[in-house]
């Protein structure tokens, strides 16, 4: 379990992370959405020490970061930044077996080998291993450095964005990699992601941040809410369920954009244009299941 207690990061008179509390559980996949500027990524950097806190305390397990051992964290946490750049020319495999580091120094054993097959065959790159990685798609690439840090073996790994210049195929691929990861290894992955699509489908716990601050924490049914998003994004975006998850129709919303709160009278019927299609001959068919939409909460009920 991770713990953030009144943790806060100021540049200047500048506040980035704002006296932020949260607790983000062990095991499966925790989401940090948010708009741009919302803290997302420093809070992020914050909890992994990469850079240094200007008030509050983070812990691992019960470790604290800013005073556990750099080799003692490394064993324990990894995360991998939204930038990365090689200097060197490297193997697929080169790049993966660095995650294994900070248990060999260097030197691969017997069982950094056995993880180093591993990440590769969990992320889908074993037939790519002797590929260098300028040779690579951005997709692939992108797994590359994913497998490094799962390669590294702790119990918490963190992503900054890693869906990050991915298209959608290679988004889908990459969000099920992490789920097969969190299932199967018993990884606890934390991530930052813009599309709270992804987020509410494949998350068990989310955090959704504004102004540095946290606005809302919890299940992506608690946290995929038009009024709580509207807060958090200004902007309404209807929600839907789709095969029991719920999806936020982001790319239109019927007013842009919509002031908080929200008239109880808004409608949220879509109208499409559709060009005129010639009929087919009339067959019989089963009633179509009906698209569930997610109203937004009553006032009364937003301010328990």
């Amino acid at each position: 379990m991770i713990t953030v207690q009144s943790v806060a990061k100021r540049y200047g008179d500048t506040v980035v992370v704002d006296d932020v509390s949260l607790t983000i559980p062990a095991g499966g996949i925790t989401s940090i959405i948010g708009p741009n500027g919302a803290g997302k990524s420093t809070l992020l950097s914050l909890v992994s020490r990469l850079e240094p806190m200007s008030a509050g305390v983070v812990t691992v397990d019960g470790l604290d970061v800013s005073t556990t051992k750099s080799p003692v964290l490394a064993k324990r946490m990894a995360i991998l930044r939204q930038e990365n750049h090689l200097t060197v020319r490297l193997s697929v495999r080169d790049l993966v077996a660095f995650g294994r580091f900070p248990h060999s120094q260097g030197r691969l054993t017997k069982t950094d080998v056995e993880h180093v097959d591993k990440a590769l065959d969990y992320m889908g790159l074993t037939d790519l291993q002797d590929r260098y990685i300028d040779q690579l798609s951005g997709g692939q690439r992108q797994r590359a450095y994913v497998a490094m840090v799962i390669c590294q073996d702790t119990d918490y790994v963190l992503l900054d964005e890693p869906l990050n210049n991915l298209d959608m195929k290679h988004s889908v691929h990459m969000m099920q990699h992490l789920r097969r990861i969190a299932n199967e290894l018993g990884k606890t992955i934390v991530f930052v992601v813009h599309d709270i699509n992804f987020a509410s489908v494949y998350s068990d716990h989310m955090i959704a941040m504004r102004d540095g601050r946290v606005i809302v924490q919890g299940s992506p049914r608690d946290v995929m809410d038009p009024r709580k998003l509207a807060e958090i994004y200004d902007l309404y975006i209807p929600i839907q369920e789709v095969e029991g998850e719920r999806v936020g129709i982001y790319y239109w919303s019927p007013a842009l954009p919509t002031a908080v709160p929200l008239p109880d009278t808004y409608s949220t019927e879509v109208q499409v244009h559709q060009e005129p299609q010639p009929k087919a001959p009339a067959a019989p068919e089963a009633a179509a299941e009906p698209v569930k939409v997610i109203e937004p909460a009553t006032s009364d009920a937003s301010e328990n």
